[in-house]
This record gives C-alpha cells, structure tokens and sequence, in this order.
C-alpha cells in the first residue's frame, strides 16, 4: 500500500508530494514539486529501486547476511582517478559543482565493494553559508582569512540563513547522484556538528591546543551558546535538504569532541547534537520517512553511553575504543560503526585480513556497520582499501554461518 503525504521539506516555497511505501527500501521515493502556478511544469524526481539495503538494515538493527563496509573520505586523494579530476581546481568550486561531486562521489564504487556511499561535499559549507570566508590552502588546510574574534564579530553572519539558496549546490548533488548510482547503495549525507564548526570559525584553522575558541566557552559562555543554535538552527535545515534531494542516510561529524573534557561536552556539545537528530526525526516522521542517522563524535569516550540515548541510530567509533567496552557502553540501544585504526591499511594484505577478523569478533556481526576509526590519508594504496572491504565481506559471511 502506497502512502501519499505532502510535505514541505524541498524549499520554504515549494510543496512536494511524497510516495512512500511502509519500509523505504521497499519502494522507489517520488518527489514531485507542486508549482506555485498552474502554468509551471512539474518535475518528478523518481529514483532507481535500491539493489543493496544491508547498510541501511544494519543502522536500524536489522537482520544483516553481511557487515556492510563503508570508508570515511572513501572518495579522496588516495586514488589516483580522484588526483587526477581535482587537478588545477580550487577545492570549493569543486565542492560548488554538482557534476564534479557527483563523479566524485562514484569513483570509488567503481573500484571497491562498498555497501554504501557517501557525497563529496565538505563540512565548510555552513560557515560559508552562513557568510564567512573559507579557503582551502595547500599544504595547510581549511583557512578563515578572517575568523571570529570576539562576540560583536558575530554581527558579521547572516540572521537567517536560506540553505535552499545557499547550499542548493549540495542538494543538486545527491539528486544528481542518486540517480546516477543507478540504486547500487544508498548515499550518504553529512554535516558538521555546532561544536566542531565554532572551533574552525574562531580557530581559523586547524589546531594543536583549540585555545581560542575553548577560551569562549569560559570567558563568554552565553554568546557561545548563541552561537551554538544558531549552528544548529542551519545544520537542521541542512539535513532536512539533503533528504528532499535524495540522501538516505545522515552523518553528523563532531570531529573536535575530543578536546572538550566531559563537564564541558555536556554542557556545549552534546546538547546540540540531540537537538538536531529530534528534530530532524521528529520534521521526517511527520512524512512518514525513515532515515537513518549516525554521530561520530572523535575522542568522546566519556560520552558513549549519553550518546546512544541522543536520537541517533548508530554512534561512530574512532579507532582508541575497544569495540567490546563500546557495546557494553552503549547497552544494545543503537548500532555501532567502526573502528580500524586508518593507519593498520599500510599493513600487508594478509595482516588487513587478520585484523579485520580480529575487529568483527568484539563488534559481532549485527547491528554493526564496518569504517575505519577516521578517514584514509592521501597515501594509501587502493590495494589495501579493496583488501580491507574483501576481508570484511569474507569474514562476517563465514562468522554468520557459523552462528
């Protein structure tokens, strides 16, 4: 049975008529923008049927014949396709270029098993969009030419940010990819968290100690909490585009976690990662969608267990936690992903192999999606990545059948 629902998620502007059947993976979703006139034509976003559903079973709990595998930065500098298409073009254009994300974002499903994919995109694009200047220097990184400095410089952002206009690039994206992927996984959406956007717009860049924005929180405690939900306020809209574009699935990364104590997690960041899966849960069971959403929260062990009671289906691990303490940790209440510490794929295939087995017998083989404790660097052989995803295939299908 087929359920009809309209729903307001495409554009503040735009209404859409969304068809859904009673499980997502059952059923082709059709987003069809209601014009604002008679006169005006109306588009039909239909979607290839999805071929390969085991990500999204195992981040609700599902029953799963395989730990499905995914890479953070799976589509980056490591493969030679991906040096070769950036070549001579500023990293934001790039990321600005629907077509260019799109290609982007399909290389490494063309050389690897993958059971998901994620967009290319970056988690800049809020504070750009928010508008603040952001460049990507070579051999330094992401650079705010001009950062927050004090409280007034908050003066400097928009009031109201229209994410419809401002990061319609992205949502073009991951329409253009879902189409593209041609239903092969399902694609992945993502933003920055609240606390790790503050720490770039007031760092400026990367940092050792986080000393000028972890100076906010002590000296001006109210304005950072403004600050934080005006974040939040953006990154909720955000999510909710890119699922009207076609994502099915959410990350939220809240790379810089770690270097807040546990008083201070609490008080400045796990809030806000609360509040946008409720409310991104909350607008899209008004439309009766089911997506499902991850937090990767790097370096938080402290707040494992406060983190899979927080709305989320799946909590991210990075690789100094031990996947069986992670379980206990978080009591059976969400899926895990992770954990490989990056670094372990410039081991030979045959050690890969090993330690992949060695990661899936402390996770277990349901309610678990494969990942590395953080993204691949720009060095690593395609060889050990392709390695790494057979390994984990070969090994959770052996480990079931035993079961």
């Amino acid at each position: 049975m087929v359920l009809v629902v309209i729903s307001p998620l495409v554009t503040q502007h735009t209404r859409v008529l969304v068809l859904i059947a009673p499980r997502v993976t059952q059923c082709t979703t059709v987003l069809v923008p209601i014009a604002p006139s008679v006169d005006q034509p109306i588009a039909v976003l239909d979607f290839p049927q999805l071929k390969n559903d085991t990500f999204l079973r195992a981040a609700r709990g599902e029953q799963t014949q395989h730990v499905p595998v995914w890479c953070m930065r799976q589509a980056g500098r490591y493969l030679p396709e991906f040096r070769e298409f950036r070549a001579g073009k500023d990293f934001f254009d790039t990321c600005r270029s629907p077509e260019a994300c799109c290609e982007l974002t399909l290389q490494p499903l063309r050389r690897f098993d993958f059971d998901a994919s994620i967009i290319f995109s970056d988690i800049l694009v809020v504070p750009q969009a928010m508008g603040m200047e952001v460049q990507m220097v070579p051999g330094k990184g992401p650079t705010f030419p001009d950062p927050l400095k004090d409280p007034e410089d908050l003066q400097r952002l928009k009031t109201k940010v229209d994410v419809q206009k401002e990061l319609d690039y992205v949502f073009k994206a991951i329409t253009l990819t879902r189409h593209k992927i041609e239903g092969k996984v399902p694609l992945i959406g993502f933003t920055g968290a609240p606390w790790t956007l503050m720490s770039y717009m007031i760092e400026g860049s990367g940092s050792k100690t986080f000393s000028k924005v972890k100076s906010w929180l002590y000296r001006y405690p109210e304005v950072s909490h403004m600050l934080l939900k005006r974040l939040t306020d953006v990154i909720v809209d955000y999510l909710l585009g890119q699922v009207a574009a076609g994502a099915q699935a959410l990350q939220v990364f809240e790379s810089h976690a770690g270097i807040l104590g546990p008083v201070e997690f609490k008080a400045f960041c796990l809030p806000y990662l609360r509040d946008i899966a409720r409310r991104v849960k909350d607008q899209l069971k008004e439309t009766g969608q089911d997506v499902p959403m991850i937090v990767f929260a790097k370096d938080a062990h402290y707040g494992l267990e406060d983190l899979s009671q927080s709305y989320y289906d799946v909590v991210s691990l990075d690789w100094t936690i031990d996947p069986r303490l992670a379980r206990e940790q978080t009591g059976g209440k969400v899926s895990l992903q992770g954990n490989m510490d990056p670094c372990a794929l410039y081991a030979p295939k045959e050690r890969i192999s090993e330690i992949v087995k060695t990661m899936l017998e402390g996770f277990g083989t349901q309610r678990y999606i494969a990942n590395l404790g953080h993204g691949m660097y720009p060095d690593m052989d395609p060889e050990s990545v392709a390695a790494f995803v057979e390994a984990v295939h070969k090994h959770s299908r052996q480990m079931n059948k035993q079961q």
